[in-house]
């Protein structure tokens, strides 16, 4: 009978009992101080708007990290409650993988930000007019296209992060990013040199980066839930 894996309310914490070179090994626990630290109210401004803004400084770049940690979380949770058709053990094994590291993402991004102020992104709802599940080919290349924009999200807004401690903990997520990319690339086309293609890699050998206004107009088409970024001039 095929077991229904379903995102808690309380978090979710990695089966420490599997070892595969996916785990998260001590970044969790790093982690963990993000929550201590406090962000000025001053950082963010209340829109009133229909929409939600994210915020300005730190709190902005919190945000956006969190709404994309909210989509790759989503995405997983209807791979693993409904696997395609065909599906092998290895890859029902990488996608629960997977699927773990972005609840904890999403959960410690929500407890974070919590922690930090009061301008926290409402959870978010999300659509897939071209994905089908059922398909294996559908899948990997949504799952590619999410963590290949998830990592160039990453390393494009390192810039606009002011707190060290922030930008450290997003260092330590970026790369947890690009496992997974390279993961997928890799049942895509297992044995070649795509896991880190001329796609993703600069000429400097170097992940691409990329500006939050074009990640959201890649991302946004799966995203239901408005909301802009005026700091960031999306809006």
């Amino acid at each position: 009978m095929k077991k229904t894996i379903n995102v808690s309310n309380q978090g979710a914490t990695l089966d420490t009992g599997r070892r595969n070179f996916l785990k998260l090994s001590g970044v969790g626990l790093a982690m963990a101080g993000l929550t201590l630290i406090g962000c000025d109210d001053n950082e963010f401004d209340f829109m009133e708007t229909s929409a939600f803004d994210l915020g300005k400084g730190d709190v902005g770049v919190l945000n956006y990290a969190y709404a994309l940690e909210q989509l790759e979380a989503d995405f997983y949770t209807k791979v693993v409650n409904n696997f395609y058709s065909g599906i092998s053990n290895a890859e029902k094994q990488i996608f629960t993988d997977l699927y773990h590291h972005e609840v904890i993402h999403r959960d410690f991004f929500k407890a974070a930000i919590s922690g930090a102020t009061s301008n926290v992104l409402p959870t978010l709802e999300f659509q897939y007019p071209n994905v089908n599940f059922n398909d294996r080919n559908s899948v990997l290349a949504t799952a590619k296209a999410l963590e290949d924009t998830g990592v160039a999200a990453y390393n494009g807004a390192g810039k606009y992060i002011t707190n060290a401690d922030y930008l450290v903990i997003a260092g330590k997520i970026v790369s947890v990013e690009a496992r997974h990319a390279s993961a997928i690339r890799n049942l895509i086309n297992p044995g070649s040199a795509a896991f880190s293609g001329d796609d993703v890699i600069d000429a400097n050998g170097l992940d691409l980066a990329k500006e939050p206004k074009d990640i959201v107009m890649v991302a946004g088409g799966f995203i239901k839930t408005p909301f802009t970024w005026e700091e960031q001039g999306i809006g």
